[in-house]
């Protein structure tokens, strides 16, 4: 008799001849606990029950040692983990905005110039920080090399009158 006749006869009630009656002691249904909506129990036909004979096969396991860990956060540490890549990202932009606004910042602004003639030994810097001590000297420089067409220091000649920007 092939599995699917032996199904069909234990189900219908008989029992092919060569398959032994199930123990009187073991019930046939479980009492089912819980509201209708849960899942009912499944009750597994063993090859004992249909008269064959089983084969247990059990699968290696591998030790826990070479398992591969497996990360879980739990809901706090998600949240920690979100909390933390919005403050580097946040950050990150705040940074680069102010660089943004550093660097397309216009400088001072340059109202008026007044004529100062060279002394020996003066250069370009002295001439700046003496001229506009709250200003950077570096943008002082270039704004004094752009108005007299200096293209370098070796430009720069003692009694030579050059127009310096006053910053407000």
């Amino acid at each position: 008799m092939s599995t699917a006749e032996l199904a069909a006869d234990a189900l219908a009630g008989r029992l092919a001849p060569e398959v032994a009656p199930a123990p009187q002691g073991v019930p046939r249904r479980r009492r089912i606990l819980g509201s209708a909506t849960e899942p009912l129990p499944v009750r597994a036909c063993s090859g004992e029950v249909l008269g064959r004979q089983v084969v247990v096969r059990h699968q290696e396991r591998r030790p826990r040692e070479l398992e591969a860990p497996s990360l879980r956060l739990t809901r706090r540490g998600r949240m920690l983990v979100s909390f933390v890549s919005v403050l580097v990202f946040g950050s990150a932009i705040a940074v680069l905005g102010l660089r943004i606004a550093g660097v397309l910042d216009s400088g001072p602004d340059f109202s008026s110039t007044v004529p100062v003639q060279v002394a020996p030994g003066q250069s370009l810097w002295s001439i700046a920080q003496e001229t506009n001590p709250d200003q950077d000297p570096t943008l002082v420089i270039e704004k004094i090399a752009e108005l007299n067409q200096l293209s370098g220091p070796a430009d720069l000649t003692p009694g030579q009158t050059l127009q310096i920007p006053i910053a407000r």
